[in-house]
């Protein structure tokens, strides 16, 4: 397959063996074992997360590096460019899963968990029990033994709106930027990726001030009843694709200052637009289920 060529490319390029999927691997391994152990309070755990975290970066660098090189010397067609952008399609669609099921426990905890507890004899283990949502919120009830600490619910004013709009502000930037590229203007698109990687900058410092006003001032922490797990659960993994986004798109940023992509070809580009639109959707579901509702 390697050897049929289209002109002067490969009709389908098909790289030698590599040594980066073991190595990558090996490198996640490291930061499963510590995040793990760092959550049981073991304090190897932190050393092990960090050092796995570290070989995973410096493996993806370089595999990075090499596959850059590849593309940029005409070995990549047609083929490979489908092949791309059907891997990205299935990489986000297993992304909308992951949050789906965040989703989907949090809207089970409140339809079905909920109402089926209120229905049933509450009078020993938990006297004061009221089927609302979320039941273990201040000034609701108290959980039996005090299990759980007292905290208040998180609205949507005004951090959440403030980062809607950052996050809305920076898709559009993004789509701008897209356009410059397609019709040649590098200096525009680059002016309009930097205003994009800000834009996801700011959203991450917002973001992080809001969970200090969380922990210090509404007493909501990750062990806060299954309103404070979800919460914490849906919002810190989507500022964890917000943060590997703007990753992504400030390594395209330097690409294109550097001359790479064209008008033509550019799925690379393409690629962290859509994992990018794909957070800010993500969001949007965020904020009217988890601020509004």
């Amino acid at each position: 397959m390697s050897s049929t060529t289209h002109g002067t490319t490969p009709y389908y390029f098909v790289p030698g063996p590599s040594r980066h999927p073991i190595m990558a691997a090996i490198g996640l391994f490291f930061v499963i074992l510590g995040a793990g152990q760092w959550i049981n309070a073991h304090q190897w755990g932190a050393y092990s997360l960090a050092f796995g975290l570290l070989w995973w970066w410096v493996v993806l660098f370089q595999w990075f590096r090499e596959a850059i090189g590849e593309s940029e010397s005409g070995l990549y067609g047609h083929k490979i460019d489908l092949s791309f952008r059907w891997s990205m399609s299935w990489f986000i669609f297993s992304e909308v899963m992951f949050f789906g099921a965040f989703f989907t426990a949090l809207w089970w905890a409140r339809t079905h968990s909920l109402p089926t507890l209120g229905s049933l004899d509450n009078a020993l283990l938990w006297p004061d029990f009221k089927a609302v949502w979320p039941s273990m919120a201040a000034g609701v009830t108290g959980s039996p033994a005090d299990l759980v600490e007292p905290f208040q619910t998180v609205g949507p004013f005004w951090l959440p709106t403030i980062n809607t709009a950052l996050l809305l502000s920076s898709g559009v930037t993004l789509t701008i930027a897209h356009h410059a590229l397609r019709a040649d203007h590098r200096a525009q698109c680059i002016r309009f990726m930097w205003l994009t990687v800000l834009l996801g900058i700011v959203f991450l410092v917002v973001q992080g001030y809001e969970y200090y006003h969380l922990y210090t001032e509404l007493n909501l922490k990750l062990n806060s009843g299954a309103y404070g797990s979800t919460f914490y659960m849906l919002t810190g993994f989507h500022g964890l694709h917000v943060f590997i986004g703007m990753l992504m798109l400030l390594f395209i940023t330097l690409r294109l200052q550097k001359g790479h992509f064209t008008a033509e070809r550019h799925f690379g580009f393409e690629g962290a637009a859509w994992y990018w639109h794909f957070v800010d959707v993500v969001w949007l579901g965020l904020y009217f289920l988890v601020y509004w509702l």
